[in-house]
């Protein structure tokens, strides 16, 4: 009796189907809160506004007085980013040492520790540069302190993490035998743990860079000031040649970050002492920018710690407590962390699409150079522009958020199909599948958890970010604590303050959670 055919079918076509289904129902309202108005890019009004900006782009100011000003403001953005992630070591070191489980005899975390280091992390770093120019007025001084708050608590976090993660058996001997906890970890996991240290501050420098130029938007000094009033007198050649510069910055600093985290992954060369001419190099030339940046922004970190100093600070902050916790405000607050929420997600799926389709093509140098000058321009920036294009709103900032993150993704999702094992996708080549078959069915899931772990690691990014573009009008909680810190209303800026900690506290929880489930 001759067997009956079946027709071959997909065993996951309807788990497959019923995720969409939810996906829909949940992205839906999303899509509707981010304000997504495909027709405002179309608009004659907005393609008229934003037509005559981007003509003004060129050519760019080359005029020799111009150049001096972008000249000292570059200078300015380094000096800020390399003393303010200095500012951050020396916080994040004792706050680590306090926060870390490891070489305890019960593996069990501080929470106070913790909780504060939620909270230094929690705050964007230009919510804190806003907070410290209201206090200190303009200039470096309230970038610096705001990088030094934020990268503290990032970088105590993840030290404290690597110092867990190491093997602990010899610190621990150590501690049988007496020595201190301090000692067990100074000799038994610091030298195991210092390449990856090393890497992850040498990273976090990178970021900072990036960092300090948001923070100009607001007063705190450098290219981003520079910027600000490039963009708010619509002065486009102005902002090319700033743009072109900071984009010539950031490229720099990856690749010189890049590099010195290759030169700590290669085996060193036997010699009779730990420290060769390569690393003290290195060690000088990193104390000579630190004496540099310090002598060319000239804080006086006395007058921070004046009584003068300690009684305007008491002022400021006493007027933000207790938060305004009326019923119509916090309705308002409500409403700004969906729009926050809707604008972080929609700008994450539309960076996901645009990302991935950029990492698909074989030959990657044109792609990488778009990739690079899209991560390379700020969100801020973004929004400065996509808020001319589509009007103000969250449409404006869902737009920049995935201007920005295509260019991340992008990046991350080529070398993550680039390492998928190539073998299923060949053998379904050899049964006679085509190309599109042959990676969906054979490369993208051997890359998909990669691919899933790094869109969930920047949407954790970007509802940060999210909650501050609305300082360029792109609506969320950002626009909330920007009129309210412009009007000195400091009791409602508390509350928004409060509900960007507790959003971005729900975000890392929730992403972890997502990460685990996927293992």
């Amino acid at each position: 009796m001759r067997a009956l055919q079946r027709p071959l079918s997909d065993p996951a076509a309807r788990p497959r189907l019923w995720g969409l289904l939810v996906a829909l129902a949940v992205l839906w309202p999303l899509w509707q809160g981010a304000g997504v108005q495909p027709g405002a890019l179309f608009d004659p009004n907005n393609l008229h506004v934003i037509g005559g900006f981007l003509a003004g782009f060129l050519p760019p100011d080359t005029s020799a007085e111009f150049g001096g000003y972008l000249w000292q403001a570059t200078l300015e953005t380094l000096a800020i980013a390399t003393i303010g992630l200095l500012l951050a070591f020396v916080l994040a070191v004792p706050l680590s040492y306090w926060a870390t489980s490891a070489v305890r005899e019960k593996a069990t975390q501080n929470p106070v520790a913790r909780a504060i280091l939620t909270i230094l992390r929690g705050i964007p770093e230009l919510v804190w540069a806003l907070v410290f120019v209201r206090v200190f007025g303009l200039g470096p001084t309230a970038g610096v302190l705001a990088l030094g708050l934020t990268y503290g608590g990032m970088l105590a976090k993840v030290y404290a993490e690597i110092l867990e993660s190491e093997d602990g058996t010899a610190a621990r001997a150590l501690v049988r035998s007496g020595s201190p906890r301090a000692l067990a970890l100074l000799y038994g996991v610091l030298p195991l743990a210092s390449k990856e240290l090393v890497s992850y501050t040498v990273y976090r420098w990178e970021c900072a860079i990036r960092a300090s130029v948001v923070m100009g938007f607001v007063g705190a000094g450098g290219l981003g000031q520079l910027m600000d009033q490039a963009m708010k007198m619509l002065n486009g050649g102005e902002a090319c040649s700033i743009l072109l510069v900071f984009v010539l910055l950031v490229l720099g600093a990856d690749a010189l970050s890049n590099g010195l985290r290759r030169a700590l992954d290669a085996t060193p060369a036997p010699r009779a002492a730990p420290w060769g001419w390569r690393s003290a190099a290195v060690l000088l030339a990193v104390l000579a920018a630190i004496v540099a940046s310090w002598q060319l922004l000239g804080m006086d970190w006395l007058q921070l710690f004046t009584g003068q100093a300690a009684a305007a600070m008491g002022d400021f902050v006493t007027g933000f407590f207790p938060p305004d916790t009326s019923a119509a405000w916090l309705w308002a607050v409500l409403m700004g962390i969906g729009e926050t929420l809707a604008i972080s997600v929609v700008g994450t799926l539309l960076a996901a699409v645009a990302g991935l389709l950029l990492a698909l093509p074989r030959f990657r140098t044109p792609w990488n150079v778009v990739l690079n000058l899209l991560r390379s321009v700020p969100e801020l920036v973004w929004a400065t522009i996509t808020a001319l294009a589509v009007g103000l709103g969250p449409f404006a900032g869902a737009l920049a958020l995935a201007l920005h993150t295509a260019g991340v993704l992008g990046r991350l999702y080529a070398e993550a199909l680039e390492n998928a094992p190539p073998q299923p996708a060949e053998a379904l080549r050899r049964t006679g599948s085509g190309r599109v078959l042959a990676f969906l069915y054979g490369t993208l899931p051997g890359a998909a958890p990669q691919l899933l772990a790094y869109t969930l690691y920047r949407w954790e990014m970007n509802i940060r970010m999210a909650a501050i573009l609305g300082f360029v009008g792109a609506g969320g909680l950002g626009q909330l604590l920007y009129v309210k810190l412009s009007l000195f209303h400091y009791a409602e800026a508390s509350t928004v303050i409060l509900a960007m900690l507790a959003l971005s506290v729900a975000v890392d929880q929730t992403s972890a959670w997502l990460r685990r489930a996927m293992r």
